[in-house]
């Protein structure tokens, strides 16, 4: 299975998924390159963000940071919803800074 990184929208992720503030249960997911990756549109709380290359797309930190799934920029650090979002965000970090 292959995806499409280019043309995305504020209201399909990366992957291909639709992006959505309501959280999906907790499950693997078959995304990217049909492997299973754990679900980063988990249950709320402390330790969630918004993915800034996909804006609506909640993640969960530390499960992101398990998957590898962040980058540090300017002593910030940015989590993403899926492996597609981080080299988006490095080839344009300032473009997703400012609009996070």
């Amino acid at each position: 299975m292959t995806h499409q990184i280019e043309n995305a929208t504020a209201d399909a992720s990366c992957c291909g998924h639709s992006a959505s503030t309501t959280p999906a249960p907790a499950q693997a997911s078959s995304c990217h390159s049909g492997t299973s990756q754990p679900n980063l549109l988990a249950p709320t709380g402390d330790d969630v963000t918004t993915c800034p290359v996909m804006a609506g797309s909640t993640v969960v930190k530390a499960v992101a940071e398990a998957a590898g799934l962040f980058r540090d920029y300017q002593g910030e650090r940015y989590w993403f919803c899926c492996a597609g979002c981080g080299p988006m965000f490095d080839a344009d970090p300032d473009k997703y800074v400012t609009a996070a």
